[in-house]
């Protein structure tokens, strides 16, 4: 299976570049079964929106031609990892990285990028809603399979909602930060745009993220977490819209107030239509009760 997703890879990626125009900067297997990530060049939110859809596009069709099935569903294996959308993001004024410090002795990261991470932190039971937006999403964020389910910042923790990645240290060009939470599932155009939102919010009200947690919160206690202040995201898609409905005025500086309410009661019916019809397992394990 892993050699038929390195060919898999290899001919995708070529598609990309050579008939879509899309650098492909990194593609290799991932720690599921059958799994594979792929790193493209980084653009402005909609250039980076349009790929994420020609790129899931073109997924489908290569994996057609050979003969298997491209899926992009968060949590397809009970057993094993999901599949997520990790963005990566910083902010730029006349050509310089306002996310970078090079005095900043934990990860040349600025008070703006500081800022940036609270607000992300602060509304990321919100904007769950948006980028994990399917009752399947919910089966991905659970403690233990890399996903990131607690509301903390790291630059080295992969158990973090908000990771800082520092492969290159001081390198101004280099300096962002990594938001974790968002799966396949999402519409990049409202997904990206809710995390910028909600950074710029921290930006503009001055959030404080707190200090970063470097320690895995998987292996804390329950007590440890609660002393830490540390939040966890939604468990259920019903409980995400019900944090974006009380929690989306920071969204409305580009996202129509009418479009947000009208989302939230597609949303509900997916979610209850779904509720309804009982998995293989509850039937396995309830059949004889």
């Amino acid at each position: 299976p892993s050699d038929t997703t390195l060919i898999y890879s290899l001919k995708l990626s070529s598609t990309l570049r050579n008939y879509f125009d899309i650098p492909v900067e990194v593609f290799h297997h991932e720690v599921a079964r059958n799994q594979m990530e792929i790193n493209f060049e980084h653009a402005d939110p909609i250039t980076t929106s349009d790929r994420l859809i020609t790129i899931k596009y073109a997924a489908r069709n290569v994996a057609k031609i050979m003969n298997k099935v491209a899926i992009f569903i968060p949590k397809i294996l009970p057993d094993d990892n999901g599949s997520g959308l990790h963005t990566h993001i910083s902010l730029w004024k006349d050509e310089i990285n306002v996310f970078f410090d090079p005095d900043d002795s934990y990860a040349n990261l600025s008070q703006t990028a500081r800022y940036f991470i609270g607000g992300l932190l602060e509304h990321a039971r919100a904007l769950a809603a948006i980028t994990n937006p399917t009752v399947n999403s919910y089966r991905r964020l659970i403690p233990g399979y890399e996903a990131p389910v607690y509301l903390v910042w790291s630059k080295s923790n992969r158990s973090a909602a908000v990771r800082i990645p520092y492969y290159h240290s001081g390198d101004s060009k280099a300096s962002r930060i990594e938001y974790r939470p968002p799966d396949p599932t999402a519409n990049p155009y409202l997904a990206l745009s809710g995390i910028i939102l909600a950074g710029l919010d921290g930006i503009s009200k001055k959030i404080d993220p707190g200090d970063p947690v470097d320690e895995n919160v998987y292996h804390m206690s329950e007590e440890k977490r609660r002393q830490l202040g540390i939040r966890s995201l939604p468990r259920s898609l019903e409980e995400a819209l019900d944090e974006l409905e009380s929690d989306m005025e920071w969204l409305t500086a580009a996202i129509p107030k009418e479009l947000l309410e009208s989302y939230i009661e597609l949303k509900r019916k997916e979610a209850r239509a779904l509720a309804s019809y009982p998995s293989p397992m509850e039937i396995k394990t309830y059949i004889n009760l």
